[in-house]
């Protein structure tokens, strides 16, 4: 399982919750990450917790505005040294993606910008009543086009488009949400795939939230691990 990377998605508010997922989602056989996103980061003590912690993590704010604030964003973040992994929309366009790799490169050499492309929840139909006339895999495609000449370091994707991804990027970081365990629900995500068939996909990482944090964590933990090794 070497070169594994896990993104476990730390959906709650409750900073014992957060701390119980950290320290029982620890391995010495595939390397994980917390994930954290709008819920905690908008938390009350959800920003103090991250100026102090001492793993890396991502900080998944999604980032998709005009190129000026999109970069103040940024600047007003950069106290998070242990800040890993920060994610911008691909439809904040050309301009916005080059800005904020600018200015991550500035405020920190290490953190890697990730463009979110085609949300794992939606599907050709979704797209369509949004008003895009390509299809998820065509619109992925075109917004991986975009990152790759942007400079991002890496896709946020569906496990359903990785392989066309990696056919023609070889080198581009590649994680995937939507990631569900055998036999477990898909609740709000459309485009799912087992961890597994991701990682047979060439994806760099999976994100996994609710196979994992719902219920008995360390059971599912051990899951996870019992299913990888399969």
């Amino acid at each position: 399982m070497k070169n594994r990377t896990i993104f476990v998605a730390c959906d709650t508010s409750n900073i014992e919750n957060i701390r119980k997922i950290i320290s029982q989602t620890r391995s010495s056989k595939l390397e994980i990450i917390p994930k954290f996103g709008l819920q905690f980061f908008y938390s009350k003590k959800g920003r103090k917790f991250l100026e102090k912690i001492k793993n890396d993590f991502w900080l998944d704010l999604k980032i998709n505005d005009i190129p000026q604030t999109a970069i103040s964003a940024l600047e007003s973040l950069k106290d998070l040294r242990k800040c890993k992994y920060i994610t911008v929309h691909a439809n904040g366009g050309l301009e916005m993606l080059k800005a904020v790799k600018k200015k991550a490169n500035k405020i920190n050499k290490n953190l890697k910008v990730l463009g979110v492309t085609v949300l794992t929840s939606l599907n050709n139909r979704s797209l369509k009543q949004i008003g895009y006339t390509k299809k998820v895999k065509q619109l992925v495609l075109k917004q991986a086009d975009l990152l790759k000449k942007s400079n991002c370091d890496g896709i946020i994707c569906s496990a359903q488009e990785a392989a066309m991804i990696r056919e023609k990027y070889k080198n581009l970081i590649i994680i995937t949400p939507g990631i569900r365990l055998p036999g477990d629900r898909s609740n709000d995500q459309i485009r799912v795939m087992t961890p597994k068939n991701a990682f047979e996909n060439k994806v760099s990482g999976i994100v996994i939230g609710r196979s994992l944090t719902k219920g008995n964590l360390k059971k599912n933990f051990k899951r996870l691990l019992d299913h990888l090794n399969k």
